[in-house]
């Protein structure tokens, strides 16, 4: 069978402008919270695409870490490949795919660091194993061997045996503040739902259907 000829079986039900939560971060919530129940791996798993100032683009898993009102967050170290770019060309975007329920979700907009507060927050409570890789990894650098890493890891357990990893500088959260927001569903036929928020001036969203 040719990947042409694969057969279309969607018979999941469809998205309509009634049905969806005027607030795109309750839709969210909602499909988020459905994925969780149908034990789809990894529900919090996202590509986060970046692009340089002269438009070369990439693109990589990482894991979604909160959201709000304000926007959806990811953690990283402030001196790898995506983060350079990031502070060339503050703005990315996110793609969550839940292929068992048939959706994706679609964010753009423009990126901003959260505040040391809530990365330090967010970085004690991470398991002990990943703080000690945190600090240990130069993220997107070339090391010699994987040897170096553990041994920098174990140097660094030594360190701090019996005290708290401090988080370091070099790593902390970024918050994508969107300026648009697409819920697609799975429809028979390719003919499928796409719901569109964008901000309305003065406050809420507006909900477009766009063409599959």
């Amino acid at each position: 069978m040719s990947l042409v000829d694969f057969p279309d079986e969607s018979h999941l039900p469809g998205l309509s402008e009634a049905e969806a939560d005027p607030d795109p971060f309750r839709q969210f919530q909602r499909w988020l919270d459905e994925s969780l129940a149908a034990r789809l791996p990894p529900p919090y798993g996202m590509t986060l695409a970046t692009a340089t100032p002269d438009g070369q683009p990439s693109a990589r898993m990482v894991l979604l870490r909160g959201f709000d009102a304000r926007g959806f967050v990811f953690h990283t170290n402030y001196e790898s490949r995506k983060a350079g770019e990031l502070t060339r060309n503050p703005r990315a975007a996110l793609v969550f795919y839940w292929a068992g329920l048939e959706r994706q979700v679609r964010v753009e907009g423009r990126i901003e660091r959260v505040s040391a507060e809530e990365s330090d927050a967010y970085f004690a409570g991470r398991p002990r194993g990943s703080q000690l890789s945190a600090c240990a990894s130069p993220q997107s650098q070339i090391v010699n061997s994987r040897e170096v890493l553990e041994q920098r890891a174990q140097q660094l357990a030594v360190e701090y045996e019996g005290r708290p990893v401090p988080r370091p500088a070099t790593w902390g959260g970024y918050r994508v503040v969107p300026a648009a927001i697409e819920f697609w569903q799975g429809r028979p036929n390719r003919l499928h739902d796409r719901l569109q928020y964008v901000p309305r001036e003065g406050g809420g969203w507006r909900v477009e259907r766009l063409a599959p």
